[in-house]
């Protein structure tokens, strides 16, 4: 009899247990189910950035801090649940309601927000400097720290003093979890790849620099040819270079350009100055494109060795000095009728 009532007693002590744990189950599943799959609205656009290595316990604090998400505790069960998938470092923007199954899957396909940096051709890496901290990567002496480093195209050309002239022109996207450094190097590879399908792997430190002086004189294609055999000339000829370009790049690394150049600018003391120091100044001027290192590469066969512009941004081209102050005062009268 006692026995009997001793089992009965643990029954009834089993069904006063399982009922409270079955309700705290139904309660978390509840919880769980509300946690996970209703959706958080951030407060208007809301950019996260998640470093490499951090833990998923600090990415979920993170995203609950930025407001992403309703739990982080939530958002770490179900990462546990799907420990198969890595969760992808990098800068991500929120800007519409979600849940945490669909916050965690962008994480997993690393559906990052990425930062447009445009590099149009002739841009100084002062420029380029410029465009990477108007596009939120950065600020410009960062990025101009690293590119004071020449370390990336010493191989190629040992005597560069920077990666002016190795920035190769383009559209890039970059992240913020990409340093100066890393964003520098991208630019030198795309450089890289256009030099090596050019054909150009010798004497590439000259050829840069006749090539950036080409882009900053000439924006028609057609020209660049005829510039470069000019500039080609003149080397041969032992004349100075003359070119108005490398006065302003003087300017520019003096910190005194105003953005234009008058007669008194070409007495600007520096080895930029071809007007004062014959032969190629001692480093690139901008960063030329493909088509002003093709010019550099492939000059015209021209006895050119002079040139002025006509005032519809192409140029007349002279063999003489007298032929050349002939189409200067063209270009004079073409400025008085505009």
């Amino acid at each position: 009899m006692a026995h009997g009532k001793f089992i009965y007693t643990v029954s009834k002590l089993r069904k006063l247990l399982i009922l409270p744990l079955l309700a705290a189950a139904l309660g978390l599943g509840a919880w769980l189910g509300w946690a996970l799959l209703t959706s958080t609205a951030p407060a208007g656009e809301q950019c996260v950035l998640l470093r490499p290595g951090w833990s998923t316990r600090r990415i979920a604090g993170t995203l609950k801090g930025a407001g992403v998400i309703r739990s982080a505790d939530a958002f770490l069960l179900w990462h546990y649940l799907h420990r198969g998938h890595s969760l992808k470092a990098g800068e991500y923007l929120f800007e519409q309601p979600a849940n945490i199954v669909e916050v965690h899957d962008r994480l997993v396909r690393g559906d990052i927000f990425v930062h447009t940096v445009v590099v149009p051709e002739g841009y100084t890496m002062f420029d380029v400097a410029q465009a990477v901290e108007a596009a939120g990567l950065g600020k410009r002496e960062e990025f101009l720290a690293a590119a004071e480093d020449a370390s990336l195209i010493r191989d190629l050309a040992p005597e560069a003093k920077s990666l002016e002239g190795y920035l190769f022109p383009d559209t890039y996207d970059f992240t913020r979890t990409q340093s100066m450094r890393e964003i520098a190097a991208i630019m030198v590879k795309h450089f890289r790849q256009v030099a090596s399908s050019l054909g150009l792997h010798s004497d590439v430190q000259d050829t840069v620099i006749v090539a950036s002086i080409i882009e900053k004189e000439t924006a028609a294609s057609e020209e660049r040819p005829l510039v470069a055999s000019v500039y080609y000339n003149r080397l041969e000829k032992g004349m100075a270079l003359d070119a108005d370009p490398s006065v302003i790049y003087a300017e520019v690394l003096a910190g005194i350009y105003r953005g234009s150049l008058h007669h008194a600018d070409l007495q600007t003391p520096s080895s930029y100055n071809t007007y004062q120091h014959a032969g190629l100044p001692p480093g690139p001027i901008a960063n030329p494109g493909k088509g002003s290192l093709e010019a550099a590469m492939h000059p015209a066969q021209t006895d050119y060795l002079y040139f002025v512009s006509n005032g519809d941004g192409r140029h007349r081209f002279a063999h003489s000095l007298e032929e050349h102050n002939k189409n200067i005062n063209l270009y004079r009268r073409a400025m008085r009728a505009q």
